[in-house]
């Protein structure tokens, strides 16, 4: 009698440990991504740390890439056409259990995350400490390409997890839903400048600054508690909608996997966030007093 194959589990919540990664690396119906994006900032080259050595098994999602063609932002969300031609390419299936990493762990993965899941996929997950915590536990990288066969990516798009300017617009005039920034404080306040030119400082009317750098610890999500008192102390009501948003919509989705991960469910990310309403002369900003 043949034995099946197993294929790949699901684990419970939305993160991977580096120790499940690692013991599931060789089951089949597993899909590693190295969703790698930095600010110039951060001076480090994504692309080029994936071919100096990645995970086994890891194919390269860019996020300057896998954008909706001729768009005048940066990151917006593909149509579902175009995002499943890209993850096909990529030998990614809808039903694979998806394990997504960047380098420090909790930064542009969540953003990979956030596009497979509002594209129908259900089985995916951030991996805890990100491929810096991979290497420093001396676990295995290769510079070996990642050979991938082609496949179909069935999308099941869900519009409702994407707002728009004209929705922007209504919910700052109506306050129908709470406005999450995730920008750090000195971007949000209007005192440091904006890394994209063109671009004015400060934010929305109405919006509560939750910066998605503080609701992380060496790579990893903050416990639930923690996550609960960061969203309370910035004044978001938990039982309340929320949309959330930051400088191009990359570090947006760390908040909205935080909440998920606190259990909230209705939330929107707001795709073009500050570069697109920044950017304009029609939209209301507010800067906060030195």
């Amino acid at each position: 009698m043949t034995q099946a194959m197993s294929i790949a589990p699901s684990p419970p919540g939305f993160t991977v440990s580096s120790a499940w990664l690692a013991e599931h690396l060789n089951d089949p119906g597993l899909s590693v991504i190295d969703g790698s994006w930095y600010l110039p900032s951060q001076n480090r080259d994504a692309k080029a740390e994936y071919e100096a050595g990645h995970i086994p098994r890891a194919v390269f999602f860019d996020h300057d890439v896998v954008v909706e063609p001729g768009s005048h932002l940066p990151h917006t969300m593909p149509s579902p056409l175009v995002f499943a031609t890209f993850a096909g390419s990529m030998g990614i299936s809808r039903d694979d259990t998806i394990v997504v990493y960047d380098g420090p762990g909790f930064f542009s993965a969540p953003r990979v995350w956030w596009m497979f899941r509002a594209m129908g996929a259900r089985k995916v997950y951030v991996l805890e400490g990100g491929i810096d915590g991979w290497k420093a536990e001396g676990r295995l990288v290769t510079r070996q390409p990642t050979k991938v066969a082609s496949c179909l990516f069935e999308v099941e798009f869900d519009a409702g997890r994407v707002a728009s300017l004209d929705e922007m617009r209504a919910i700052v005039e109506t306050g129908a839903r709470q406005i999450a920034d995730a920008r750090p404080p000195g971007r949000f306040a209007g005192r440091d400048p904006e890394p994209r030119p063109g671009v004015r400082g400060g934010h929305m009317p109405g919006a509560h600054n939750v910066p998605a750098l503080a609701l992380s610890r060496e790579g990893r999500l903050l416990p639930a508690d923690e996550l609960r008192q960061a969203f309370e102390a910035a004044g978001v009501d938990l039982r309340r909608p929320v949309v959330t948003s930051c400088g191009s919509g990359v570090s947006a989705a760390v908040l909205a996997m935080a909440l998920e991960t606190l259990g909230h469910r209705d939330i929107k990310l707001y795709d073009g966030s500050w570069t697109e309403w920044g950017s304009r002369t029609d939209t209301p900003v507010v800067k906060d007093e030195a």
